[in-house]
């Protein structure tokens, strides 16, 4: 499973949905699923999404085995 930190990094930037979707080329609901969990962004995304945060990766997004 992979569980990301999107609203906090946008909380920090004092982004909104729609400023993070439209900097990384995507929709506003793209981001609510993404912030969900309830979709797993290509790793082109995920670079994005972690770059326009003015993050590592790997502080984004995490990976967990599932049980």
């Amino acid at each position: 499973m992979l569980e990301n930190k999107i609203q906090v990094g946008r909380a920090e930037k004092k982004m909104t949905q729609q400023q993070l979707a439209d900097a990384v080329g995507v929709s506003r609901q793209t981001i609510v699923a993404l912030e969900k969990n309830k979709y797993n962004p290509s790793l082109i995304l995920a670079f994005k999404i972690s770059e326009t945060l003015g993050k590592e990766i790997t502080c984004v997004f995490e990976y967990k085995e599932e049980k």
